[in-house]
């Protein structure tokens, strides 16, 4: 049991040897607090979004091989890492050495935006890499290729999170690794030039399989020399080599002690304390064995996940081993299982109730576990080891036994689970399985079951269970509708939901759905009517190859990009500035600036009341020896305001004052030596409400109505109505009255949570680093908050990790917490919120509910409309009195003939709803489509018929969207449809659909065109350049770089307007050009980086500081053209610096009326396929068309098309944003809020840029990006309604109903439970009633 007291291993080649490192430390934290590598980020600290993917290497002394997996460096402790090699995003490549050809094509293929998840994404990529190229049986792949197929490309980065790019040109990068890809179906990249023949050829980075040293060779001497366990480090660390050390171990520690394999459940199960000692149990023997024998395979209970599925896969000739491989395949992600033992999954299930995929299929094929107790080994089933009491330590899970079932001749064997993504990284919904042995009457081909045994798990019970009434009932009886039908009858008798389960009626009609995939293969009448019947061609027997095929991905896209030669360089889709840096883990956010050694830490306290008094709170004793201070409003400085953020309509406290006002307000700032202690001790704090004499909270825009709980909306932004809504009424042929629309928030789920970096200096003065979009406005509220002049405050801030509006106000009071603390302790003090606390405090996106009433003619063509608008703007204003405005400009799209308003702003005691991505704008363009899918449905009319009688004309254009209009030829919007209806071949495809509906019964698909119209305005914003003395080139400006490619824009500007000297893209003015971080001490008049239009406005004000420039050197380059004829442009620099020319200049634009607003325009057509069983939506196809006059950049629009359009797709399809009942946010980290990930995109996603010519009004006729097009997302919700449509005329039909199947809302989020319940959570057992007759 001796060992060492030191911990050795590498990370990048470089040895590290340590011996003071706390045992609960993370790799993760030791790599950001203890070394210079700061590629791998925290995203969500739990394991659940691949920011921190780092690849672990092991060297086996005996064979000398070296073992590579990825890995969640958040979850993995660093003590499990002796004699271990690290290799981050740095490692593979970097500025200084030369950048990996992963870096180099993530950047060429505009595969990164913010790029806070690209090295993570990288590091998955790079291990999917070294998996392949080591698989010998894999065919030998081309020169600078991989022995990666497409398919596994795609999945490489499955796992991995990414809120920007929309994951194509990610997807794109990863597949041009393949050895088996097709270069011309690759998307659109850098790497694609003209050749000498004029025809276009792609050259990509040379790609060597060698050229990473993962394990260096210093560090194999050392094992090969040492080769020991280190059972103890300082007495905190031990690892036990048998059973009987543990036990020891275990009585002889009087301590809180933590058993550990993989850490993998503290993903699971945030941590509430620190343990004291921590037990590796890796080093006993039994944990990790496997046996074979003919029945089957023992399993060490502490094997990955991963070597567990290996393992399955050796055995060839089981097929229950190869669908169990499969389905363990979809659980949680490659870097999870790649440390996650099987053992200890199984123990969640049995000692937490969680939610185990692995618990229910084992459970279902009869295996057993093996496990130490006393001083006994028991063998017993794992059926009665779940229905034990709850798992402790004085018993350790040995092995798991699992039955082959290669005898069985006649085996019918499946497994199911039903999750929000395809390919895991969710927890399903159900999970199931099922096996049979059957035999057959070869004269009848009835099949008869003679034994059966069903498994469910996750349906809202304590554990996975087998379902021994439907078992009993099945053995020995023939498959028939009958049997099947009274089968599924028993099943929900039998399966019984717990009370509070979130959607368990889904849940319940998913159990029903999988036994009826599994049993209808062999139901013989199903087969009869498949044979016989209009009902189905796709599906007779539950067997077809759509289910066959429904975890393969195969994305395909295409993207067609028109651009200018006429401002060169701008208007070039050049890369994006400081995309291989980002890839390469190099680029520096506000926590990667390294901590000095006095700096502090800190977390918010946060209140879980809406409405109630704050009588005190307290820290738990263990917490306060770690604590250094605690802040709340009362150590406000003198002088000071107890301000957090504020806004053109006002300022919010930074903490409560005696009473709270939402669940989530921050009460106090904890601040510790460490991260990981400041937050352990804000969740440790036990605070004391009171709620005596305060009326109850208002939580709903009805009670807000009740209590005239309102926000004034300034007259200037309330929207004006159009024509007169009594008139066009009483034109109206058909009237719908008060229909009601219900939306919901939406998380913006940066990849960088909230973050600052404060740094107190002389004079009483401070320097905040902060992840801001605002950073001038943050000046002003520290400031304030402090009680100093705002020269005394000097906010930076380089780049942003993602930020959608969310880095607007809801930045501020991260940022001024952070000063507060520094300015009081006169110590650096830094935040970085948890992703916890990050979705509780922050905010969302503005719920509504609207309530509308239409008239319209028999033809569609509609007369009036008009809204009655509740918005749900939390407890404080932020920017929420310009959401009316926001909303009401996109709900015009269409000619409403009238149209008037009755908007409302609601106080509530919720959290404050902030600027979202399109914030209210994507709101009013999708009730536009509620208005008109339902016009369409009373009609029984084609809706697509009805978009298109009511898109505007220009004088109508001119009447709806007066003052923003501009000239007729700039209204591209009808030919922008034309277009896409043509090259999308949209009618073939609208007869395709219903042929396809016709003839299939248990999927459905629907299609949909939606246009957008999404107005945005320019502000004033400041810029400067300053040319060196070198001839390179320093750039300031207003905006942020967030990912949007405002800095790559500002560069191409620069160059061009620094150009007109006569230099061209030959002379790398490009090149010689920097953009730098945003310092309001430096460069004022910051002005805010929001509503999609900072990139053009800070263009226009580089271009006026250029001319400012070219103006004064022009005399200067005449004078030295007149002396030798041509001047370079470092002579040209060199002679004026030496003429004393003024080689800086800034200047602050201001656009004037004509160019103040304008519109953007662009359609897109979605098709999707429902799957009525589950209720998964799978979006076979979008096609979108994009207006984005003269793009500035167009790799760069493009990117921020797609990006948007996915983010979309989260809102209206995935991402639901749910509270408790005293509105404190319950969807707060990555198990509970699914954004879209790579599976759940397009599978063909295909984007035009449409360059419309001269926009004389424009900035270089360009026009913006970053919003209006998530907007069109909205066009996968409308398709997926038309594909319900189909099958409530299926269900209604069977039903014999004499409801209208057209007429029903679709809610928002539109997820797998909405869908399914939509479609007949029944729908089932009405078919096979109807086969019975």
């Amino acid at each position: 049991m001796k060992g060492g007291s030191r911990l050795v291993f590498a990370i990048n080649g470089e040895r590290f040897e340590v011996s003071d490192v706390d045992p609960s430390m993370t790799l993760l934290e030791f790599l950001r607090t203890r070394t210079r590598f700061k590629g791998a980020k925290l995203g969500c600290g739990e394991g659940g979004c691949g920011a921190c993917v780092v690849l672990l290497s092991k060297f086996d002394p005996n064979t000398s091989q070296v073992t590579n997996h990825s890995i969640s460096s958040c979850l993995t402790l660093l003590h499990t890492l002796n004699h271990s090699s690290i290799t981050t995003s740095e490692g593979l490549g970097n500025t200084q050495n030369g950048y990996h050809s992963i870096h180099q094509r993530f950047a060429g293929f505009h595969a990164s935006q913010c790029g806070f998840c690209t090295p993570g994404m990288c590091m998955s990529f790079f291990s999917a890499l070294l998996e392949a190229d080591k698989t010998a049986s894999k065919a030998v792949p081309p020169e600078g290729f991989s022995k990666l197929t497409v398919s596994e490309a795609e999945k490489a980065i499955s796992g991995n999170l990414c809120r920007c790019t929309g994951y194509r040109p990610i997807v794109d990068a990863c597949k041009s690794f393949a050895g088996d890809v097709d270069i011309e179906d690759l998307g659109f990249s850098s790497f694609k030039k003209k050749g000498e023949d004029g025809k276009e050829i792609t050259e990509l980075p040379f790609y060597n399989a060698e050229a990473v040293c993962t394990f260096p060779e210093f560090l194999k001497s050392e094992v090969k020399s040492c080769m020991l366990d280190s059972e103890s480090l300082n007495g905190n660390w031990y690892r036990p080599k048998s059973i009987n050390e543990l036990y020891n171990l275990l009585g002889s520690l009087n301590a809180n002690v933590k058993l550990v394999v993989g850490n993998t459940s503290a993903g699971v199960y945030q941590e509430l304390e620190s343990h004291d000692k921590y037990i590796d149990l890796r080093g006993i023997p039994e944990l990790t064995a496997v046996k074979r024998d003919s029945n089957g395979i023992a399993i060490g209970a502490g094997i990955s996940i991963s070597r567990v599925i290996e393992l399955l896969r050796e055995e060839t000739k089981s097929v229950v081993f190869d669908k169990l491989a499969n389905h363990m395949e979809q659980i949680a992600t490659k870097f999870v299982r790649n440390m996650a033992s099987m053992g200890g999954n199984i123990i969640m299930a049995q000692r937490n109730q969680f939610e185990s995929d692995i618990a229910t299929i084992l459970l279902g094929v009869g295996s057993t576990v093996c496990f130490h107790t006393g001083s006994k080994i028991i063998n017993i089933k794992l059926e009665e080891f779940l229905e034990m009491p709850p798992y402790d330590n004085k018993s350790l899970l040995l092995s798991v036994f699992i039955p082959s079932w290669i005898s069985c001749n006649n085996l019918l064997f499946e497994t199911y689970r039903a999750a929000p993504r395809p390919f895991g990284n969710a927890v399903a919904y159900v999970n199931s399985t099922f096996l049979a042995e059957t035999y057959t009457d070869e004269k009848r081909g009835n099949v008869s079951l003679k034994s059966v045994q069903l498994a469910f798990g996750a349906y809202g019970t304590e554990h996975a269970m087998r379902a021994r009434r439907v078992e009993d009932f099945l053995k020995g009886k023939t498959v028939n509708v009958t049997v099947l039908l009274e089968a599924i009858r028993l099943l929900r008798q039998t399966l019984v939901v717990k009370e509070g389960t979130k959607h368990g009626t889904y849940r319940l009609s998913l159990a029903v759905a999988f036994l009826f995939k599994f049993l209808s293969p062999v139901a013989n009448e199903l087969e009869k009517i498949g044979k016989d019947s209009c009902f189905s061609v796709e599906y007779s027997n539950g067997n077809d190859k759509n289910w066959q095929s429904e975890n393969q991905m195969l994305l395909s896209s295409n993207q067609v990009v028109e651009f200018s030669t006429e401002n060169l360089p701008v208007g070039k889709p050049e890369k994006k500035f400081g995309a291989d840096m980002q890839a390469s883990g190099e680029a520096v956010y506000v926590d990667d600036i390294p901590s000095s050694n006095d700096c502090l830490y800190g977390a918010f306290v946060y209140s879980t009341k809406p409405l109630a008094r704050v009588e005190g709170f307290e820290m738990l004793p263990s917490s306060k020896e770690k604590l250094v201070s605690v802040l709340t409003v009362n150590d406000i400085p003198k002088g000071g305001k107890n301000v957090g953020a504020e806004s053109m309509f006002g300022s919010e406290p930074l903490f409560a004052d005696s009473v709270t006002e939402y669940a989530g307000q921050p009460l106090a700032v904890v601040v510790a030596e460490s991260q990981r202690f400041a937050n352990l001790a804000a969740r440790h704090a036990t605070v004391t409400y009171n709620t005596e004499n305060l009326e109850p909270p208002i939580l709903t825009v009805e009670e807000a109505v009740k209590r005239s709980s309102y926000f004034a909306v300034p007259p200037f932004l309330y929207p004006q109505q159009v024509g007169d809504f009594s008139k066009g009424m009483e034109e109206a042929d058909h009237k719908i009255i008060s229909s009601e629309v219900r939306l919901g928030s939406q998380y913006w789920f940066y990849m960088e949570t909230q973050t600052a970096l404060a740094v107190p200096d002389e004079d009483n003065c401070i320097t905040v680093y902060t992840s801001s979009q605002t950073p001038q406005t943050a000046q002003i509220v520290i400031a304030t908050s402090l009680g100093i002049p705002f020269h005394n405050v000097r906010v930076i801030t380089r780049r942003v990790g993602g930020g959608f509006g969310g880095k607007a106000l809801r930045s501020m009071p991260v940022a001024v917490a952070c000063a507060l603390a520094a300015y009081k302790l006169r110590r650096p003090v830094r935040m970085y919120l948890d992703r916890k606390t990050d979705m509780i405090i922050s905010g969302g996106r503005h719920p509504m509910k609207v309530t509308y009433s239409v008239g319209f003619k028999s033809d569609s063509k509609i007369t009036a409309l008009h809204l009655d608008v509740l918005i749900n703007a939390g407890a404080t204003m932020d920017v929420s009195p310009m959401i009316p405005n926001n909303f009401a400009g996109p709900l015009k799209k269409y000619n409403w003939g009238a149209l008037s308003f009755d908007i409302k702003v609601c106080k509530t005691n919720l959290s404050t709803k902030s600027a979202m991505r399109g914030p209210g704008e994507v709101q009013g363009a999708y009730v536009a489509e509620a208005v008109i899918e339902h016009v369409a449905s009373v009609l029984c009319m084609d809706v697509n018929l009805v978009r298109e009688r009511n898109l505007h004309s220009y004088e109508s254009l001119s009447m709806f969207y007066k003052g923003k209009e501009e000239d007729e030829e700039d209204y591209t919007l009808p030919s922008l449809v034309k277009e896409l209806n043509l090259n999308a071949g949209f009618k073939k495809r609208v007869e395709a659909v219903r042929a396809f509906n016709e003839s299939n019964i248990w999927r459905k698909r629907g299609i949909s065109c939606v246009p957008i119209i999404h107005g945005v305005a320019l502000r004033p914003t400041p810029g400067k350049v300053s040319i060196l003395n070198d001839g390179s080139v320093v750039i300031e400006v207003g905006g942020i770089e967030l990912g949007q490619g405002l800095w790559t824009k500002v560069k191409q500007m620069a160059a061009f307007g620094l150009g007109q000297l006569g230099f061209n893209e030959g002379d790398g003015l490009l090149d010689k050009v920097r953009v730098v971080q945003a310092d309001t001490l430096s460069l004022v008049q910051g002005g805010w980086t929001a509503g999609s239009t900072t990139s053009e406005s800070s263009c226009a004000a580089v271009k006026l500081s250029c001319d400012v420039l070219v103006e004064r050197l022009k005399a200067v380059k005449e004078t030295l053209e007149a002396q030798g004829g041509s001047a370079s442009w470092d002579d040209l620099i060199h002679k004026a610096a030496m003429s004393a020319v003024n080689l800086s200049a800034n200047a602050y634009w201001v656009p004037d009326k004509a160019s103040t607003c304008y519109l953007n325009y662009g359609a897109a057509i979605s098709e999707v396929e429902i799957d009525l069983l589950t209720g998964a939506t799978t979006i076979l196809r979008s096609d979108l068309i994009y207006d984005c006059g003269q793009s500035l950049n167009p790799a760069v629009d493009l990117g921020q098309v797609e990006g948007a359009f996915v983010q979309g797709i989260g809102y209206f399809m995935l991402e639901e944003y749910e509270t408790n009942s005293d509105g404190l946010v319950t969807s707060d980290g990555t198990w509970t809020y699914k954004i879209p990930t790579v599976d759940t995109i397009p599978k063909q996603f295909n984007v035009k840029i449409v360059n419309s010519g001269h926009h004389k009004n424009r900035v270089l006729s360009s026009k913006a990006s970053g919003e209006p097009p998530l907007l069109l997302a909205s066009s996968v919700h409308s398709a997926a309604r038309d594909a319900i449509k189909a099958a409530r005329t299926q269900l209604f039909s069977l039903a014999k109903s004499n409801d209208s199947p057209f007429e029903f809302q679709l809610p928002v989020p539109a997820t797998m439970s909405v869908v399914k319940e939509l479609c007949g959570f029944d729908n089932i057992e009405k078919y096979l009633e109807t086969i019975c007759g």
